[in-house]
Formats: structure tokens, sequence, C-alpha cells
């Protein structure tokens, strides 16, 4: 058998409490593409990727969401932009979690209106 012949993922789920208070920080605060919004359901675009957020509407749906990477060129400045908006951010900051002879992996946490734990991260290239 050769499996289920994914072409990718489609889709991520994220639980919300607040449909419109997690829309304003999604689109608002980080600035991702809002692409529409159903009821207690609203979708972005994570670069060919939908994020939906969702009010769990049984309990076989309301369970902690995963952290969200998302990739940023320049760290220092996004996480400037999210101090700015009054972010919750973990107190490490940006710093180096992985480094190799060419790059280094640079995170720093975060959380959304929701308490859902997030991270920027991004891939910084070592000239040789």
């Amino acid at each position: 058998m050769a499996g289920v012949d994914s072409q990718g993922l489609l889709q991520i789920a994220m639980n919300v409490k607040d449909i419109n208070r997690a829309v304003a920080f999604y689109r608002d605060v980080l600035g991702l593409p809002f692409l529409f919004q159903a009821g207690n359901l609203a979708f972005f675009d994570l670069g060919g990727v939908r994020l939906m957020l969702d009010i769990p509407e049984n309990e076989r749906f309301d369970h902690p969401g995963s952290p969200l990477y998302f990739r940023v060129a320049d760290i220092q400045a996004g996480h400037a932009h999210l101090v700015s908006h009054g972010v919750k951010m973990e107190p490490e900051g940006p710093h180096i979690v992985h480094k190799d002879a060419s790059m280094e992996l640079w995170m720093t946490f975060f959380e959304d209106g929701e308490g859902n734990l997030h991270a920027l991260a991004s891939e910084v290239m070592l000239s040789k």
C-alpha cells in the first residue's frame, strides 16, 4: 500500500474562547491574511496552509492546541513588534536553540490572547 497520497497540509485548527478577540489578535497583531469568518470559525492564510480558529462545539474538540511556529526573517524585529502590542512574551526573549556549521535557529515564545503558546522562529544562515 502506498499510503494516503497526502498532498501536504491543508489546515490547522486552533481552539479559542472568544472568536472576535482571537481574530483581532491574529489579523491585527500578527498581521496574518484574513480569509473569512463563518459563525464561530475564522480562517487565515499561513503561506498556503489555512489556520482555522474555532470555538469548540463539544468536548471532543475542546483540547489545548499545539504551538504554532511562525517563520520570520528578523526575529528581533518580530519580537519588538509583539512587545509593542503588549503581547505576553516568555522572559527569555529571542535566543538560539540550535547552531551548526551552516545556520542558527532562533526562537522567541509568546501567548496569543486566548492563552495558546506560540513562537516566532528564524533560521539564520551563516556565511562560510
